[in-house]
């Protein structure tokens, strides 16, 4: 299948003072276009667990390079990949673009974590079950 590809309107609220996407932006935009892709999959971002414990993602490594400015009321596509699975992580390549025209590149990694009530996330190995709803959403490399 390749990667999920989905599209945002620039809003008012993600530009700085000259009118230019604030970087900020790139990071709310990289985990919606995440939840996405775990939705798609069928995959809870957050999965209530028995006893208050439940299974999510927090992220343990976020990146973003700018190649070129967008401003309000542009739209933008965000094409998200799964780039790699590991036993606990899930590293994900985002590509933004706007009409064909390179905007800006960012990686998440997310680990799969118990979430114990009043505890540090416990890193668990993620699901077979898993593994095999991401396949579809790989990098071809």
């Amino acid at each position: 299948m390749g990667p999920l590809t989905t599209r945002r309107r620039v809003e008012f609220r993600d530009t700085d003072a000259a009118g230019i996407v604030h970087f900020s932006a790139f990071f709310f935009w990289m985990e919606s276009a995440e939840h996405e892709l775990l939705r798609a999959a069928g995959i809870a971002v957050v999965e209530r667990g028995a006893e208050g414990i439940d299974a999510s993602w927090p992220r343990v490594s976020v990146s973003c390079d700018y190649v070129s400015a967008v401003r309000f009321g542009d739209e933008i596509d965000i094409a998200v990949t799964v780039e790699a699975v590991g036993r606990s992580s899930v590293t994900y390549a985002f590509s933004f673009s706007q009409a064909d025209r390179a905007v800006a590149r960012g990686r998440v990694v997310a680990v799969r974590c118990l979430m114990h009530p009043g505890c540090k996330p416990e890193a668990v190995v993620i699901p077979d079950d898993i593994v095999c709803r991401l396949d579809p959403y790989r990098a071809v490399v």
